[in-house]
């Protein structure tokens, strides 16, 4: 066997490899995120996943975390949504030592979290939420209700369609989350006065060419103008995937389970 033909030869062998590893992957964190749907008092219904901590004690409250994800995963199968991010809580190291109850909704084809045209400039968030997001804020409730959860420890994160997401919900409600971590997505830099008192860490890739970090910039810099104290991470060589390092920061996920309001 010639040398071109032993390269190719490794190069399927990974991508065998790496496919059967990511298959695996998914297949137990299908495992470790139940699926479920929520049905509004309106009829309308919404899909998502659930862990619970492994060592569930009923008895026992418990931080709950609200991870959106990006528009790459919308749909109707329940599973896209645990494409990204949400491994990260799903660690086994991470899982024992921060037990908690963490939901992944999934927003339906064509439709998006946040209720805001980012693309028109001047145009701030709109009165009204998506429905996904509104239906996601009535599934919260219900976990809360129904869930032996710590209200004072209310975490949310999302990822680019998600991260829009997190600014949204956390523009409408300012004091319901103890603590938010959006990713690669924007906000309303009008409304940044609300949020000063929330702790935020942005994350963002400066090469980003499908959200414009200029976004995640006027964000952090028009609640630090307010009064805010957010922090921010740019990374200088990466592109829109910059939920990859964040997600694998273990300092930033210590740092969203540290606060409680």
């Amino acid at each position: 066997m010639n040398s071109k033909n032993q390269r190719l030869l490794f190069f399927i062998v990974a991508f065998i490899f790496v496919t059967i590893q990511s298959l695996s992957a998914q297949v137990q964190l299908e495992d470790i995120y139940k699926a479920k749907e929520f049905i509004s008092v309106d009829g309308d219904t919404l899909l998502y996943r659930i862990m619970l901590p492994e060592e569930f004690q009923p008895d026992k409250k418990y931080p709950l975390v609200l991870f959106l994800h990006g528009a790459g995963e919308r749909g109707s199968d329940n599973r896209a949504q645990l494409t990204w991010g949400v491994d990260a809580f799903a660690d086994e190291e991470f899982r024992t030592e921060h037990p908690a109850i963490v939901i992944a909704p999934q927003a339906p084809e064509q439709t998006f979290w946040a209720n805001l045209n980012w693309r028109e400039e001047g145009t701030g968030l709109m009165d009204e939420p998506s429905k996904p997001l509104k239906l996601t804020y009535e599934l919260v409730q219900k976990i809360i209700d129904e869930y032996p959860v710590d209200e004072k420890r209310l975490y949310i994160t999302g990822l680019s369609m998600g991260g829009f997401g997190t600014w949204d919900l956390i523009t409408r409600y300012p004091n319901f989350f103890a603590a938010a971590m959006p990713i690669c997505g924007g906000g309303d830099p009008a409304k940044a006065s609300l949020l000063r008192d929330l702790p935020i860490w942005n994350f963002h890739g400066a090469l980003d060419n499908i959200v414009p970090p200029e976004l995640s910039r006027e964000m952090i810099h028009a609640i630090r103008k307010a009064g805010g104290k957010p922090g921010y991470t740019e990374y200088p060589d990466v592109d829109h995937f910059s939920w990859v390092p964040a997600y694998s920061d273990r300092y930033a996920l210590e740092w969203l389970f540290s606060h409680s309001k």
